[in-house]
């Protein structure tokens, strides 16, 4: 059996690359007046020239194929401070802006408060990828806020950025 057709333990996987420390996004769309949103750490700028960036939703989504559906979007990365905010919208279901402050931005996706910075944005298109979809996105809008620092995933754990 060659490496490339190896079967790979996923817990193994998962703890593995759990050593890679990322941030942490809400990706928000609205639909009418309702707004839709998941959480998502599979975030990466991709280009400059296009302005391009690209995020990995779980293909289990029930929000990412609505927001498909939208096109524009927003890419809220997360402030240190909105572990809870994070984990509202971890779920599947529900109410997930429930006591969650926002104001359109300037594509009508929803900007969250007290996010560090947020990526406005309009899907280019779609690669299927295992059990996640690769979503590429052409950047409309770039907006950075003042905040402490970001939230972090690491090690199947959050955390924030120690500043020396």
């Amino acid at each position: 059996m060659t490496a490339e057709h190896t079967v790979l333990d996923p817990r193994t996987m998962r703890n593995v690359m759990g050593n890679f420390c990322t941030g942490v996004t809400v990706i928000t769309a609205l639909d009418g007046d309702a707004p839709l949103g998941f959480a998502c750490q599979s975030f990466t700028s991709v280009s400059l020239d296009p302005p391009l960036v690209s995020f990995c939703p779980a293909r289990t989504s029930t929000t990412w194929p609505r927001i498909r559906e939208i096109g524009t979007l927003a890419i809220n990365v997360l402030a240190e401070s909105q572990r809870t905010l994070c984990a509202a919208f971890a779920v599947s279901g529900g109410n997930k802006f429930r006591g969650v402050d926002w104001v359109p931005g300037d594509n009508g996706a929803p900007a969250l408060d007290g996010a560090l910075a947020r990526v406005e944005a309009t899907v280019e298109t779609e690669h299927d990828a295992g059990d996640h979809t690769i979503v590429v996105a052409r950047v409309t809008g770039l907006t950075a806020l003042p905040s402490n620092g970001p939230l972090l995933f690491y090690r199947g754990t959050y955390g924030h950025f120690d500043r020396l």
